[in-house]
């Protein structure tokens, strides 16, 4: 039987606590809307990431608990919490009740976040359970969680989402979700996804060149527009050469088989990590 302590690091590690970088999404709206000096304002925007925080880890939890079996008979997986059996079944439906709890309670004063939430669990509910097998929808789903993320840090919180800001999110969620599955492809045949199959490998190139061919075009078309000049002056055009040499560094990261969680990966380059410091440092200078 495990001892508190390690209990209470399985339990911690079950939440996944590192793929919370993924719901910063929540906070594109209010950075470039430059509405953070408005307290009100940003203390909803953080109760909205916290509740997706709570949120994403539900999702993980439920996907290990229905996945327990088949992740112990996998060479990586079995080390999961659930898997390997660091914690029981009900410990960790106990664990998803709290974040429900949690979760609905960071949201209880805002319908619209409580209705994005509730689209975002059941819609990544479906994708864990059945959809994760169906090629493209899946990578689709996931592309949908980061923008009803960004939807939640705008919409939600009274800020009107920018058209470029919009579309550009589509597409940067789509090349992220099919560089993933690039990364898998480099993966050992008994430890890859089952839909890796029908993924021919140049399809894949082309996916993701195309996505990120889109992202480029409509991040370039934004920080060119009227409207981000407006708001923001030359500085967003000065980050368009950092988001291409952050873009391909990713790239290049994906081929070399890095880039399966992209929260890790992209934590874990030096150059990635420069260049998201660069595009901030450039974006919080004053009007050039």
């Amino acid at each position: 039987m495990l001892s508190s302590p390690s209990l209470l690091s399985a339990l911690f590690r079950l939440m996944r606590p590192h793929q919370w970088v993924k719901n910063v999404f929540v906070f594109a709206g209010l950075v470039f809307s430059q509405s953070w000096e408005n307290t009100s304002l940003d203390c909803r925007v953080v109760l909205a990431f916290a509740a997706f925080c709570c949120a994403s880890s539900l999702v993980y939890i439920l996907n290990d608990w229905h996945d327990r079996a088949s992740d112990a008979l996998h060479p990586v997986k079995r080390n999961r919490p659930l898997a390997s059996g660091a914690v029981s079944s009900f410990q960790a439906l106990c664990l998803a009740a709290g974040l429900v709890a949690a979760s609905l309670f960071l949201a209880a004063s805002n319908r619209t976040l409580l209705v994005l939430l509730a689209m975002y669990v059941a819609l990544n509910v479906a994708y864990s359970w059945r959809l994760k097998h169906v090629p493209v929808v899946d990578v689709s789903i996931i592309a949908t969680g980061f923008m009803l993320r960004l939807l939640a840090g705008t919409v939600a919180v009274g800020i009107a989402p920018s058209r470029w800001l919009l579309l550009t999110g589509i597409f940067l969620t789509l090349f992220l979700g099919f560089c993933k599955r690039k990364a898998e492809s480099f993966q050992e045949e008994s430890t890859r996804r089952a839909v890796m199959a029908h993924y021919p490998k140049d399809l894949i190139d082309t996916f993701i060149a195309t996505t990120m061919t889109a992202t480029l075009t409509t991040y370039s078309l934004f920080a060119t527009s009227a409207e981000a000049q407006l708001q923001h002056g030359q500085r967003l055009l000065y980050t368009v050469p950092v988001v291409v040499f952050g873009l391909l560094r990713y790239t290049y990261q994906v081929h070399c088989g890095r880039g399966d969680d992209v929260a890790r990966d992209l934590l874990r380059d030096v150059w990635l990590l420069g260049a998201g410091a660069l595009w901030l440092l450039i974006f919080l200078s004053s009007r050039f």
